[in-house]
């Protein structure tokens, strides 16, 4: 996908000098080896230059992995490790950063080939928060050459999300509509984690796009979304004011991302967007996040980040949703009940008007917004790309700053059930363990807005590092708790 960072990890060994130095030489070439063998040996450079014991070691090293390339960084502690000059490094390298340590290998080398890695991760891990360094620490962060190899690959989508933040640009589009206070929230908490944000105003996007009338692209757009389309173009008059749009943006996007490598946008779509333009944004909003720029609907600016967020964590499209009504109990007698394992408050759908990208519906046609079209022109609806959310694995979650500007997060795992909404717009049956839980004491509890970004996949794991890595305190981010597990909001007596 475009919009993306691509990361190669640089592996430093380190060695206590009272060690064996030969542990960390081989160990590491063992390490390189079992990646290379099992992942893509493109996402990682071995620092060749020194095992780092010292701090001359230290900058020699540093200023390898950066000649190299490398925008990540793996202390590899492949024996007990220098705490001051490991840490050191992670001070000084600019980017997202982890530590691993090197497990013993033999029973019959416990005396020369002992490394107690083990021992030295407590002491890196102490000096780090001496530090004030913020570093990925794997869940257990010691192993074998296979094991090690394995956490390396896990961290790639966590450093990706971490590289992204630090080189992105919010661009938005006008004031949130009225009585959308909810996706409404103070952007200090943007600057804190390192995102760049430029606020304009709907009069400018407007300007922009007139500026784009009889553009020689638009017939080239037009036949892209043609063929995405297929039987589904059901509106076919109105796709050259969509691609005019869509140019819009995308010229916009390179004009205005200055020195930031990755945008993502905020974008307008009502009230007055419609009567103006002649037209509702969905698609074009389904397209370009399909194509890596999120693109979040109702000037929302902590779910255009949390979109990208998702986009770089899973490598694919996202997709943003009004965790929006609840599923009717005949509904789910006659299609969920007995042929899934979900409680009624366990399911809910998920809609927005028709911004998700095509790839990840089941089926999709182009059309008018129902809800607009009630108190305007149908005309000047037309834009929604509409259809049921295909089945399959999702996880539901939000970075959010809350109105006294504390940073908080959700992440939640479930699932779209391959059951029929019998609805419209972009929309799906979801199906969250402990959904009802979850709803009244994280979303509502936390002060939650009602959007949610969508990955399509279970990428759980992936974001809460990320989320803690940021600085969003571990009793702020909040997840799906199974039963038994007690909210402290949640009454004992239930």
């Amino acid at each position: 996908m475009e919009n993306t960072p691509e990361i190669k990890i640089g592996i430093v060994a380190v060695s206590r000098d009272c060690f064996p130095e030969s542990l960390s030489v081989d160990r590491r070439a063992a390490l390189v080896k079992a990646y290379a063998d099992k992942y893509d040996a493109e996402d990682i450079y071995e620092c060749p230059v020194c095992i780092v014991e010292s701090e001359i070691h230290m900058v020699q090293a540093l200023e390898d992995i950066r000649a190299a390339g490398c925008n990540a960084l793996c202390v590899y502690l492949g024996n007990f490790g220098p705490e001051i000059s490991e840490t050191l490094l992670a001070k000084h390298f600019d980017g997202p950063k982890m530590f691993i340590a090197a497990a013993e290998e033999r029973g019959d080398n416990l005396i020369g080939g002992r490394g107690d890695a083990y021992c030295g991760m407590l002491n890196a891990s102490y000096n780090l928060k001496l530090r004030n360094v913020q570093a990925y620490i794997p869940e257990y962060p010691v192993g074998d050459a296979e094991d090690c190899a394995d956490m390396i690959h896990e961290f790639l989508p966590v450093a990706r999300a971490i590289e992204g933040l630090s080189n992105l640009k919010i661009i938005s589009f006008g004031p949130r509509p009225m009585n959308f206070l909810a996706c409404n929230a103070p952007i200090k908490q943007l600057y804190n984690i390192g995102v760049e944000i430029e606020e304009n105003s709907e009069l400018d996007l407007f300007e922009a796009f007139h500026k784009h009338d009889g553009d020689e692209r638009i017939p080239a757009v037009v036949k892209e979304m043609e063929a995405e389309l297929g039987e589904g173009n059901k509106k076919p008059e109105i796709l050259a004011k969509l691609a005019q749009y869509e140019l819009t943006l995308k010229d916009w996007v390179e004009e205005h991302r200055g020195y930031r490598k990755y945008v993502a946008v905020a974008g307008k779509c009502w009230p007055a967007f419609q009567t103006q333009f002649g037209f509702v944004p969905c698609y074009v909003n389904s397209r370009l996040t399909a194509q890596g720029i999120p693109v979040s609907c109702e000037v929302d600016i902590y779910g255009a980040l949390s979109e990208f967020i998702g986009t770089v964590v899973s490598g694919d499209a996202v997709t943003l949703l009004d965790i929006n009504n609840s599923v009717p109990k005949d509904m789910y007698e006659s299609d969920i009940r007995g042929t899934y394992d979900y409680t009624l408050q366990d399911v809910f759908m998920g809609f927005h008007c028709g911004n998700t990208a095509s790839g990840k519906l089941a089926f999709c046609e182009m059309k008018n917004q129902l809800i607009m079209a009630r108190s305007l022109p149908e005309e000047v609806t037309q834009g929604t790309l509409e259809g049921d959310i295909a089945p399959g694995d999702i996880t539901f979650f939000r970075l959010q700053s809350t109105a006294d500007n504390v940073l908080r997060a959700y992440i939640a795992q479930g699932e779209v059930l391959p059951v029929a909404t019998r609805s419209f717009g972009s929309i799906g049956i979801f199906a969250i363990p402990e959904m009802g839980r979850f709803y009244r004491h994280v979303l509502i509890e936390g002060g939650y807005p009602h959007h949610g970004a969508v990955a399509f996949g279970h990428y759980g794991r992936a974001l809460y590092e990320v989320f803690k890595y940021i600085g969003v305190p571990v009793g702020e981010i909040g997840f799906n708790q199974p039963a038994g597990m007690r909210y402290p909001t949640e009454n004992p007596f239930s």
